[in-house]
């Protein structure tokens, strides 16, 4: 819980800085836009969360983002398929995507980095093929205005998405700090031989993160294809796996595994989002975006790399001056804790 109370207070100071450089920070349409987009970008990085709380990566989501837009698009406007079809072909083909990564994992033992690095070059290769190498959009939407509506309206002036993303995060609070699914996550993340010997399903465990991150990724994949109502294959979702790593990264999830909290990881979202506030608002060019990512992926690593050399010092430190040192963690029974 530590490191998301840091990660609220430097959201809170930034916010009051941005506010007091920038009136137009607070105003209406600004925060509306800005909800909107956490809303999308939370949902696939939860999913993501869940991948990097068991020791994996998932480096495609961008792509997917490309090729279900794609597929949308030419469902809806091009076969004329009816809306709920579509977005359930569309939902279907993400998620066996997913489990296509969990199964390269854990049955063929194929490194995450390398079995998602070779999805993002696929899916969007395979996008661009599809759709020719040209734009693909919705037109004016009409027979899906529901699905537009999804993606750019409000309820009682709250942006859909971000709804959305609480009923979300909502559930997977639920099933990630209370349910023995969620333990067994964790315990995998720390330590899989261990969980193993205890009696977790190791492989189903990990296989099941890149499925859950295949649905998050498509229903955001959805919401971002009407948001811009246009899907560019080559550029569509560009980079948006670093959204959610960093995301991810600075809400509390270690690389290492066995470490995250869906509260985090929103945290690490809205601040993300703050920060590309700030640079439009203060007119900084926009390709800073990425030189952002990359320092705040580098800064939460490092934090980090520091908060885990620190712990066995403390416990040194403890048992050396005739405390009593912690209980040896049990791997599955510990693990719903984690986050917390």
């Amino acid at each position: 819980m530590r490191k998301e109370l840091g990660t609220f207070i430097l959201l809170v100071v930034l916010c009051a800085v941005v506010a007091a450089i920038n009136p137009r920070f607070v105003g209406g349409a600004n925060l509306q836009n800005m909800a909107r987009l956490i809303g999308m970008y939370g949902i696939f990085s939860i999913g993501l969360g869940v991948v990097i709380i068991t020791g994996g990566i998932d480096l495609s989501v961008g792509s997917v983002f490309a090729l279900l837009g794609v597929l949308l698009s030419i469902t809806l406007t091009t076969w004329h398929w009816p809306p709920a079809l579509a977005v359930a072909a569309v939902m279907c083909v993400s998620v066996g995507l997913g489990l296509v990564h969990g199964l390269l994992v854990t049955r063929v033992r194929i490194q995450p980095f390398i079995v998602t690095l070779c999805g993002l070059l696929f899916y969007r290769g395979l996008a661009r093929f599809i759709a020719n190498d040209e734009t693909k959009g919705f037109g004016t939407g009409q027979g899906f205005e529901w699905l537009t509506a999804l993606a750019t309206g409000s309820l009682f002036g709250v942006p859909a998405p971000f709804i959305l993303l609480v009923v979300v995060a909502a559930v997977m609070w639920v099933v990630l700090h209370r349910s023995i699914y969620g333990r067994y996550l964790f315990a995998v993340g720390r330590n899989e031989e261990a969980a193993r010997y205890s009696g977790v399903n190791a492989r189903a465990v990990v296989a099941s993160a890149y499925v859950v991150s295949g649905l998050t990724a498509g229903v955001a994949g959805i919401l971002l294809a009407f948001y811009t109502n246009s899907v560019s294959p080559s550029s569509h979702g560009n980079f948006f796996e670093l959204y959610g790593i960093a995301a991810a990264v600075l809400g509390g999830c270690s690389l290492r595994g066995g470490e995250g909290s869906v509260v985090g990881i929103l945290i690490g979202t809205a601040l993300l989002q703050v920060l590309q506030n700030l640079v439009n608002l203060l007119g900084i060019p926009s390709s800073l975006n990425f030189a952002v990512m990359g320092a705040v992926i580098l800064i939460g690593v490092v934090a980090d790399q520091l908060l885990k050399r620190r712990q066995p010092l403390a416990v040194a430190r403890e048992s050396a001056g005739g405390g009593t040192p912690p209980p040896p963690r049990m791997a599955a029974g510990s693990a719903g804790g984690a986050g917390d």
